[in-house]
């Protein structure tokens, strides 16, 4: 009887073995028609210069010389483009009220 056990424990063991050999190379192979795919797809993917995101045909791209954007970030670009004139006014301004500050403070220091 002993012997009897021994054998099936034996035998359990090398199906065992066999089990996840075959369990590894299924995973070896998945894992390479994944890379075949990504190869295959990789072609259709950009990636955007301003945002860094990784994008393949869910989201619309635009080619602009020999990079890629986004339409988030081309939104984004317009609407500071849109904005950049009302920037300038108050860059200028700013400036405008530095400069009379420092006229100011230049009068009230030599009136003492």
């Amino acid at each position: 009887m002993p012997e009897n056990e021994d054998m099936r424990t034996e035998e359990k063991k090398a199906e065992d073995a066999a089990s996840r050999r075959k369990e590894i190379l299924r995973n070896i192979i998945e894992g390479k028609k994944m890379e075949a795919y990504a190869e295959h797809r990789t072609r259709e993917m950009h990636m955007c210069f301003f945002c860094g995101e990784i994008i393949y045909k869910r989201k619309p791209m635009k080619r602009i010389g020999d990079k890629w954007i986004c339409i988030d970030c081309l939104r984004e670009l317009k609407e500071a483009m849109d904005t950049l004139e009302e920037w300038e006014r108050e860059v200028v301004l700013g400036e405008k009220m530095r400069r009379h500050m420092v006229k100011t403070l230049q009068g009230l220091s030599s009136q003492k």
